[in-house]
């Protein structure tokens, strides 16, 4: 592999966009209709396609080849080409009709005055300039001021895409004239299936769970996943990846030692997992990373209990919720009260983590709150 990932298998058509179908619709509605706004932003949390969908958007107002009538059937086909000199410039990064600007760091009001003048002059290829503004929200406010001066009067030929994670700190002069699209984060269905087409793409034997583990920590970021993959393929130096390299590349403590931790409670053994904690502590376990896993062990349990099932196989390693490393049911015994109390516990364990003198001691109060006798 000569490129990062998620580089490499970022989306060239919509059709290749994941988990973000109702920003494709509108946007490719508005195509057809050739009624495209001159303004939009783009929100949500990172790595959900915000960057890329805005540089689809650009490929697609400049396409010599644009498939309308694929939309107009309702089938996104090819879209765009990818094969004229227009699509080339921008997949190459070298498109003079694309200008991508980073706000974090071009945050002042004479970027901003350049940028004006470059929305002046006419694209290049003759039709449409697109700017991708993109952490808008960390413009200055004689910036932002600056900013609504082009939006209120733009150019005809120039459609601005402003992207953000922190929506509400865009003044509301600029929110009201932009047309906001909201991302979401993707599922971990849709990740796990495009994690998949990279595996088989770049022919690399990975493991479902493996791939689970790595769509759960991700954590709705497609981005973040397909970064973690290349570091675990780095890593293995094989083309055979198991669960148990990605649990030492994601931090994350296996199955069995929760699963452990929970009987041992369950058992109002309080003397053993406690000396559970200090040996995860001791061994260099980051205490609150593994309270969050621990959490969401309790949550599956508590879900399998009450009967809900999703539709992918979730945290515990891969494995069905309830579902042991045997195939077995695992903690029959518990009750939902007795889930929901560990819940709270260790919740209120993890907001007191960072602040205790000494690392372990929340963890090991929410245990001998749950282990005391009545």
């Amino acid at each position: 592999m000569s490129q990062v990932l998620y580089r490499k298998f970022r989306p060239k058509t919509f059709a290749e966009i994941e988990g973000q179908e109702h920003v494709v619709r509108t946007l490719q509605g508005a195509l057809l209709s050739g009624r495209v706004g001159h303004a939009y932003l783009f929100c949500g949390p990172r790595g959900t396609g915000k960057t890329t969908m805005a540089r689809l958007l650009a490929k697609s107002l400049n396409c010599l080849n644009y498939d309308r009538e694929g939309i107009s059937k309702k089938n996104k086909g090819d879209v765009p080409c990818n094969k004229c000199k227009f699509c080339d410039a921008i997949n190459n990064g070298n498109s003079l009709d694309l200008i991508e600007i980073d706000a974090a760091s071009n945050r002042g009001i004479d970027e901003i005055r350049n940028l004006k003048d470059s929305a002046m002059v006419a694209a290049p290829g003759g039709n449409y300039k697109v700017f991708i503004i993109d952490e808008v929200h960390m413009l200055t406010p004689p910036a932002f001021n600056a900013l609504l001066k082009i939006l209120e009067e733009p150019p005809t030929h120039v459609v601005f895409v402003l992207a953000t994670t922190e929506p509400h700190k865009v003044i509301d002069t600029i929110l009201s004239r932009v047309q906001r699209f909201d991302f979401k984060k993707i599922s971990t269905d849709g990740i796990v299936g495009k994690l998949k087409r990279i595996a088989r793409t770049e022919k690399i034997n990975i493991e479902e769970p493996a791939l689970v583990a790595l769509a759960v920590a991700a954590s709705g970021s497609l981005r973040d996943a397909e970064s973690a993959l290349s570091k675990l393929i780095a890593y293995t130096g094989s083309e055979k990846i198991t669960a148990e390299d990605a649990a030492v590349i994601l931090g994350v403590v296996p199955l069995q030692v929760h699963e452990g931790l929970i009987d041992l409670i369950a058992r109002k053994k309080p003397q053993e997992a406690i000396a559970q904690i200090s040996t995860l502590f001791e061994s260099g376990v980051e205490l609150e990373h593994f309270n969050r896993q621990f959490i969401r062990h309790l949550r599956a349990l508590l879900i399998a209990k009450i009967g809900y099932l999703p539709t992918v196989q979730t945290a515990l390693a891969g494995l069905p919720l309830g579902r042991s490393p045997t195939g077995e049911p695992a903690q029959t015994d518990l009750t939902p009260e007795f889930l929901i109390k560990a819940i709270n516990l260790f919740v209120k364990a993890g907001a007191e983590l960072k602040f205790s003198p000494i690392p372990q001691l929340p963890l090991e109060l929410a245990i001998l709150e749950l282990t005391k006798t009545p």
